[in-house]
């Protein structure tokens, strides 16, 4: 028996670094590839009164169906959270914020549709908006923010303009104040609305980031947020805050999608959080990575060779990085995984036009010692596959003389 496939099925593609984080388990890999939270911050013990609780206080409904919407308690404290006024009912409770971005695609794209991602841009997003045939065009964006101009002639007819403004996936970039205020004004004089996704924006080392986009403009944005990065991201819960003229569409996608998203962990999310524990718990989590950060800056300082190139994140989990002209990340990968040591390489992270020399570096998830090896050896595989490179340009001598 044959299966015909629809059309879509054919865009969809794997995720490279599901793929990558496969290599890892083989022993002794040193991992800088995968964008997982550090488990040393899971709050087990927090989670383990709150079953206890849960399970005491309603068992029954906690292991019930339940409504679409997510369960009302967590609603509200999520509006509750964010800095602007949010009323509950426009808050959606989503299976991860992955399923946010699906929900925006079956919703708001159609075969062709002009949708508008920063250059690079989450890979996560790439592959929900693929299946749906849209026309995914990159806005010219760097350290120094967006090419507004750039952004202005792509944006007539777009969909929307997906943005990551805090300690972005993958360069670990921030927006500043004054690029954002120039976005929003920007694109309210475009008619563009925007998609802002903020899974890390709690994490901060130093200063908290400016407040976000949606905040400015509530009518002309969808807002996402996880609780993956602060809390545990097996829950698989995450969070949107929808405009309540486009909310029921969105609602009518969750429903098809799944019903709902696990009541029981929805009530443990509410249970955990209501007194307070994230300001409390946060903290920590900000105070590990910026040390894990220190030192792969300082790895980064002592062991790379000329031509290197890296950012100083101000938060989050990667460190965005450019190899000397000529290089290849897809092709040095095979190298540094025989010095056992991974990574990802940027090219996946573009909609058009990839940068072949650049590279992410998660460092949430190695100690100290681990960084400081990895690193050493990830700088070795460079300078190899750099000599190598070296070596086959180099002019054959002419032969001698018979």
């Amino acid at each position: 028996m044959k299966w015909t496939q629809a059309r879509r099925a054919q865009k969809m593609n794997p995720s490279v670094i599901r793929e990558i984080l496969k290599v890892t388990e083989k022993p002794g890999i040193i991992s800088f590839a995968g964008g997982l939270p550090s488990p040393h911050t899971f709050p087990v013990s927090a989670f383990a009164a709150a079953c206890d609780t849960v399970l005491g206080g309603d068992a029954h409904a906690a292991l019930q169906y339940a409504a679409s919407e997510g369960y009302a308690p967590l609603r509200e404290l999520v509006a509750a959270m964010l800095p602007w006024n949010v009323d509950p009912a426009q808050v959606l409770i989503t299976t991860g914020s992955q399923q946010g971005l699906d929900l925006i695609a079956k919703v708001l794209i159609d075969e062709g549709s002009r949708v508008l991602v920063e250059t690079p841009t989450y890979l996560g997003a790439l592959q929900a908006f693929t299946p749906m045939e849209p026309d995914i065009v990159s806005v010219a964006s760097n350290n120094d923010g967006l090419d507004l101009a750039d952004l202005a002639a792509k944006a007539e007819g777009a969909r929307f303009f997906y943005v990551l403004p805090n300690f972005q996936n993958p360069t670990g970039r921030t927006m500043s104040e004054a690029q954002r205020a120039a976005l929003s004004a920007e694109a309210t004089r475009l008619g563009l609305p925007l998609v802002e996704d903020n899974p890390y924006g709690d994490l901060w080392f130093d200063t908290p980031p400016p407040p976000p986009l949606t905040a400015r403009n509530p009518e002309g944005c969808i807002y996402l947020g996880s609780f993956s990065k602060v809390l545990a991201p097996g829950l698989r819960l995450g969070f949107m805050v929808a405009p309540l003229s486009i909310f029921p569409k969105l609602l009518q996608a969750k429903q098809a999608a799944d019903l709902h998203s696990p009541g029981f962990n929805q009530r443990l999310v509410a249970e955990v959080m209501k007194d307070g524990f994230l300001d409390r718990h946060v903290p920590t989590i900000r105070a590990l990575y910026k040390s894990q950060r220190d030192a792969m800056l300082a790895a980064m300082t002592r062991e790379m060779p000329e031509g290197v190139e890296w950012n100083t994140p101000a938060g989050g989990m990667f460190l965005w990085v450019r190899l000397p002209e000529g290089m290849n990340a897809i092709e040095l990968l095979p190298r540094a995984v025989e010095r056992n040591v991974a990574f990802v390489p940027g090219w996946a992270f573009y909609a058009e036009q990839p940068d072949v020399r650049t590279l992410r570096l998660s460092f949430v998830t190695s100690s100290v010692a681990q960084i400081n090896t990895g690193i050493a050896a990830l700088a070795a595989a460079i300078r190899e596959t750099n000599q190598a490179a070296a070596h086959s340009e180099s002019p054959a001598h002419d032969a001698a003389p018979v």
